[in-house]
C-alpha cells in the first residue's frame, strides 16, 4: 500500500538537517520511498493524507521506562524512602496479566504523544513483548535482573533462566528486540554481572541498566572497589556489546573520559523529569555531547517521571540544563528534537529510523499546529520543545502501519485498556492503600 503525507513542514533529521517546509512523504508498505518539496507531478497512491500545515518528524525514542509500573503512578510521589516503602513490596503483587494490562495502557499513552520505539526494562517482559506485538509499536524489551526475590523469580538463577527463554523466543523479531536488564551495580553481585555480560554475547542481546543514579550505589562502589560503578562495569566487559545506560546522574570526570574511548553502542539514557522530581540531580549531559558521547532522552517509569512522553522532557532538559550552566545558547531546540529522535534511536539500535529518508522505515509523527498553542511558528524546531504537548500530536505511524489518527488509537480503545488494567489492579489498589495510611 502507498500512503502520500503532503502539506507538511519536513523535518528529516538527516545529517544535514534538511526540513520541506511545504512538503511531502511517500510510503510504501514500511518504507519511506520519497521525501521533498511539494510538487504538482505527486504519485498517484493509495491514500493522500492531508497534514494542513502541520509538523512531520520522525517518531520520539523513549530510551528508557517501564511500562509495567502505571499502577505505581501518584503513588508516595513524595516520599524519601519511596523505593523502598513503596515500589519493592509492591512488586510482589504484579502479575502476568497485570504487566501486560500496564504495558498495553502505557503504550497506548506513548503512541498518542507521539512516541514509536522505547526500551523498557520490568518484570514478565514476555508479557511486555507480547503486548509490544498486538500494539504494533518498535521496542527494546528487557527482563530485570536483580539479587532477590521478585514477582517472576525466586532468585538470581531462575531469572537468568527466564530471561535466557526469552531471548531466545523474541530473537528476531521484525519489530521488537529482546534484551538484559540487570537492575544496577549494586543490585547485583559481580558473578552474576559476569554472566549477563556472557549471556549477551552469546545471543548478541543488548543489555540495559540503572548506572550511577543513586548516591549510596557511588559509595558503595568507593569503599568496597575504589571504582564506580562504570568503571567497573567496564573491567567486566559490558562496554563490548550494545549497553544502555539509565540516569548516569553521578559520572565524574574519569568516567566520562572512560565513555569518549567508549564504542559508539555505549549510550546515555538521559532522564531529566525523574531526576529532578526524586532530587537525585542533573547528569552532565552538557559534558557529554561536547565530547561525542551518544545520549537519549527517556521518561523513566510512570512511577517516577509520571508522564511518558518526550514532549515534557525535552522542554526539561532546556530548562534545566540553561539553568545549571547559566547560558541560554546551550541546548538549542533543534538539538533537543535530535535527542528525542535520530539519537535516540541509534542508542538503541535502530539503524532503519530516527530521520525521514528514503529506504528508511516509517516511524513517523504529525503534530498538528492549529491549536491555541501553536500560533505563530517562527522555527518548527522550538516551537516542538517550548510551546508543543502531548495533546498536539494527531498521527502517528509505525512501520508505515498507522496507529493514531486524529488524535485517536486506530487498532486499540483507551478506554478499554483502561478498564482491563483497572480490572487487575484490585489486589494491588488494597495492598497500595494500606502503605499510604
Amino acid at each position: 500500500m502507498k500512503t502520500l503525507i503532503k502539506n507538511v513542514h519536513v523535518l528529516t533529521m538527516d545529517d544535514e538537517e534538511t526540513e520541506y517546509k511545504h512538503g511531502f512523504v511517500l510510503i510504501d508498505g514500511e518504507d519511506i520511498v520519497e521525501v521533498g518539496a511539494m510538487r504538482a507531478d505527486l504519485p498517484v497512491v493509495d491514500e493522500v493524507i492531508d497534514g494542513q500545515d502541520g509538523i512531520l518528524l520522525p517518531g520520539f525514542v523513549n530510551t528508557h521506562t517501564h511500562c509495567g509500573m502505571i499502577p505505581f503512578r501518584s503513588l508516595g510521589d513524595d516520599v524519601p524512602d519511596r523505593l523502598r516503602r513503596f515500589l519493592f513490596p509492591l512488586e510482589a503483587y504484579m502479575t502476568r496479566k497485570l504487566v501486560h494490562a500496564s504495558t498495553a495502557y502505557a503504550i497506548g499513552e506513548m503512541l498518542l504523544s507521539g512516541v514509536t520505539s522505547f526500551c523498557d526494562m520490568y518484570y514478565f517482559e514476555d508479557e511486555v513483548a507480547r503486548a509490544c506485538e498486538e500494539m504494533g509499536v518498535r521496542a527494546v524489551v528487557g527482563e530485570t535482573i536483580i539479587d532477590m526475590e521478585t514477582c517472576d523469580s525466586k532468585n538470581t538463577q531462575e531469572s537468568l533462566s527466564y530471561c535466557e527463554a526469552f531471548l531466545k523466543k523474541w530473537k528476531n523479531h521484525p519489530l521488537l528486540t529482546p534484551a538484559i536488564a540487570p537492575h544496577a551495580p549494586n543490585t547485583n553481585n559481580a558473578s552474576d554481572l559476569k554472566k549477563i555480560v556472557a549471556l549477551s554475547q552469546k545471543y548478541q542481546a543488548p543489555i540495559t541498566m540503572h548506572v550511577e543514579e543513586m548516591d549510596y550505589e557511588m559509595q558503595e562502589f568507593a569503599e568496597n572497589y575504589q571504582q564506580t560503578p562504570l568503571a567497573f562495569l567496564e573491567s567486566l566487559g559490558y562496554f563490548e556489546h550494545r549497553f544502555i545506560m539509565a540516569h548516569c546522574i553521578h559520572l565524574n570526570e574519569a568516567d566520562i573520559k572512560l565513555l569518549t574511548q567508549a564504542p559508539k553502542h555505549v549510550s546515555v539514557a538521559h532522564c531529566i523529569g525523574a531526576n529532578t522530581k526524586s532530587a537525585k540531580g542533573v547528569a552532565p549531559v552538557k559534558e557529554l555531547l561536547e565530547q561525542g558521547v551518544l545520549v537519549g532522552l527517556g521518561t523513566d517509569g510512570p512511577s517516577s517521571g509520571n508522564t511518558l512522553d518526550l514532549f515534557t522532557q525535552m522542554r526539561m532538559v532546556a530548562n534545566f540544563h540553561k539553568t545549571k550552566n547559566h547560558d541560554r545558547r546551550a541546548f538549542p531546540a533543534k538539538e533537543i528534537v535530535k535527542l528525542a529522535t535520530k539519537n535516540g534511536a541509534k542508542a538503541l539500535g535502530f539503524s532503519r529510523v530516527g530521520t525521514i529518508e528514503p529506504n528508511k522505515k516509517a516511524d513517523l509523527v504529525l503534530v498538528e499546529t492549529k491549536s491555541v498553542n501553536m500560533f505563530p511558528i517562527f522555527d518548527a524546531y522550538s516551537a516542538l520543545v517550548y510551546s508543543a504537548n502531548a495533546s498536539n500530536v494527531s498521527a502517528v505511524w509505525v512501520n508505515g502501519r498507522q496507529l493514531v489518527k486524529e488524535k485517536q488509537l486506530v487498532h486499540a480503545n483507551l478506554d478499554e485498556l483502561r478498564e482491563k488494567l483497572y480490572k487487575e489492579m484490585d489486589i494491588f489498589v488494597k495492598e497500595a492503600k494500606k502503605r499510604t495510611v
